[in-house]
C-alpha cells in the first residue's frame, strides 16, 4: 500500500499571503504604537488625543461588517487587493497633516482598508485549514505574522527619533506599498480561475445581516461571545490608547525605549501564538482566552502600581501582556471559525473585529477624562477590573454545542435568515 504523503500545515499560497501581510503590517506597526505621541507632536493636548480616537472609530464602525460581507460576496484576495489601494490612500494625509485634525482623514481612509483586509484574513486562514487543525494553523500563521510587532515598532522608533515622525512616515507607507503590489497581483492571478463574476447586491447583504443577526439573538454561543467581546472592547479603549503617553510621562521611557517595549510584546505574541493554537485544539478554546485575560489583567496591575519603577518593569509587563495576546488569539479566531456557517465567516470577523458601537464610541474620551479627574492610573485599574471580570462568562458560555446540534442551528439560519434558535 502506498504511503500518503503528508500534507504541510501551511500551504504554498498561505505562506505568500502572509508574507504580503507581513509587508503592509510591518508599516502599520511602524507608528501604531507611536501614533498617540505623533499627536502630541502636533499640540494635541491629553482630552483632545482621547476625543481623537474617540472620532476615529466612527468610520470602522460602519465599514467593518460591509467589509466582512464584502469578502464574503466578492472573494478574500480581491477584497484585500481593494483595502490596500485604500490603506496606500491613508498614507498621503498622514505623512503631510500638519495638525493633529488631518490625522482624522488619515485614520478614516485607512479604516476602509482595514475593514476589508481585517475580516478576510481570518476567513482566508479558516478556508485553507481544517477543524481537527484549525488552532494549530491560526497559532502558526499567527507566529509568523506577529513579526510585525517585533520588527514594525523599533524601526519605526528609531526612525522617529532620529529623523522625525514624516520621515518615517514615508518609510512605513513604502512597506505597505510593496505589500499592495503583491496583494493586487493575487488577486488577479486567482481571478483567472474563477467561471463566475462575483457581484455585490443588496439582497445578498441583507441575506447575510440576517442569518448573522439570527446567530446573535440565538442566545447561544456567538451571542456570549459577541457580550464579552464588547465588554472587552469597552475596556480597552478607556485607556489602551494612552499607554504611550503613560510610559513617556511616568515611565520616563525614551521613543526609542516604547519601541523596544512595543517589540517584545510582539516577540512575546509570536512566541505562544503556536503553543495557545496547540492548547485550543487539545483542551478547548475557553482555557486559552481565559488564561490570556488573566495574563493581560496582571499585566496591567503590575505597571499601574510601579509607574515609576524602572524600565525593566515596563518591560516585564509589556512580555506577560504579549503572553496573554499570544495564547489567547489563535483560540479565539479558532471558536468564531467554528462557531459560524463558512459563508459568513467574512461578516462574523467583521463583527468581532470591531468595538461595539455605540456602546463603546466614547469610551477614549472618557478614559482621558478620567486620567484629568482622577489620576492617570484610573482608566488602566478599570480595565484591568474589567478583564478579570469577562472571565466568568468566557468560562461558563464559551463552549461549542455538539455538531449535530450546530448543523442544525445553521441549516434553519440558512433556510429561514430571521429564525432565532433558542
Amino acid at each position: 500500500m502506498a504511503e500518503i504523503k503528508k500534507q504541510p500545515l501551511l500551504s504554498g499560497l498561505l505562506i505568500l499571503f502572509l508574507a504580503a501581510m507581513i509587508f503592509a503590517n510591518v508599516g502599520g506597526n511602524m507608528y501604531d504604537g507611536l501614533l498617540p505621541l505623533y499627536l502630541k507632536d502636533l499640540d494635541a493636548s491629553i482630552p483632545q488625543i482621547g476625543l481623537f480616537f474617540t472620532l476615529a472609530q466612527v468610520v470602522p464602525l460602519m465599514l467593518q461588517i460591509l467589509g466582512g460581507w464584502v469578502s464574503d460576496s466578492i472573494g478574500r484576495l480581491r477584497a484585500i487587493a481593494i483595502g490596500s489601494v485604500f490603506g496606500v490612500l491613508g498614507f498621503i494625509p498622514l505623512i503631510l497633516a500638519d495638525t493633529w485634525h488631518w490625522l482624522l482623514l488619515a485614520v478614516a481612509v485607512g479604516s476602509v482598508a482595514r475593514a476589508l483586509v481585517g475580516p478576510s484574513f481570518d476567513a482566508f486562514i479558516a478556508e485553507h485549514s481544517s477543524e481537527e487543525n484549525r488552532g494549530k494553523v491560526y497559532g502558526v500563521s499567527q507566529a509568523i505574522f506577529m513579526v510585525v510587532t517585533v520588527v514594525g515598532p523599533p524601526l519605526g522608533a528609531w526612525l522617529a527619533g532620529s529623523y522625525g515622525f514624516k520621515f518615517m512616515l514615508l518609510v512605513a507607507g513604502i512597506f505597505y506599498f510593496i505589500a499592495a503590489i503583491v496583494r493586487i497581483g493575487m488577486a488577479r492571478e486567482a481571478a483567472k480561475g474563477q467561471t463566475a463574476k462575483p457581484t455585490l447586491s443588496f439582497a445578498g447583504l441583507k441575506a447575510n445581516l440576517g442569518s448573522m443577526f439570527g446567530l446573535i439573538f440565538s442566545g447561544g454561543l456567538i451571542t456570549w461571545i459577541l457580550i464579552t467581546d464588547g465588554f472587552r472592547d469597552i475596556s480597552f479603549q478607556l485607556s489602551g490608547n494612552l499607554f504611550p503617553v503613560y510610559m513617556q510621562e511616568f515611565g520616563r521611557l525614551t521613543i526609542q525605549q516604547i519601541g523596544w517595549v512595543n517589540s517584545l510584546f510582539g516577540l512575546c505574541v509570536m512566541l505562544t501564538t503556536i503553543p495557545g493554537g496547540w492548547l485550543s485544539d487539545k483542551v478547548g478554546e475557553r482555557v486559552g482566552i481565559a488564561s490570556g485575560m488573566i495574563l493581560l489583567a496582571s499585566a496591567l496591575f503590575l505597571l499601574i502600581n510601579f509607574p515609576r519603577g524602572s524600565v525593566a518593569v515596563y518591560f516585564l509587563g509589556w512580555g506577560m501582556a504579549g503572553t496573554g495576546v499570544g495564547i489567547m488569539t489563535p483560540a479565539y479566531q479558532s471558536l468564531i471559525s467554528k462557531a459560524v456557517p463558512q459563508h459568513l465567516r467574512g461578516t462574523a470577523f467583521g463583527l468581532f473585529s470591531t468595538s461595539l458601537g455605540v456602546v463603546s464610541l466614547p469610551a477614549p474620551w472618557i478614559g482621558a477624562q478620567l486620567w484629568e479627574r482622577f489620576n492617570p492610573q484610573f482608566p488602566f485599574t478599570i480595565t484591568a477590573i474589567a478583564l478579570l471580570l469577562s472571565i466568568i462568562p468566557i468560562w461558563i458560555k464559551f463552549k461549542l454545542p455538539k455538531n449535530a446540534e450546530q448543523e442544525t442551528i445553521e441549516e434553519k439560519i440558512t433556510e429561514d435568515p430571521t429564525v432565532v434558535v433558542a
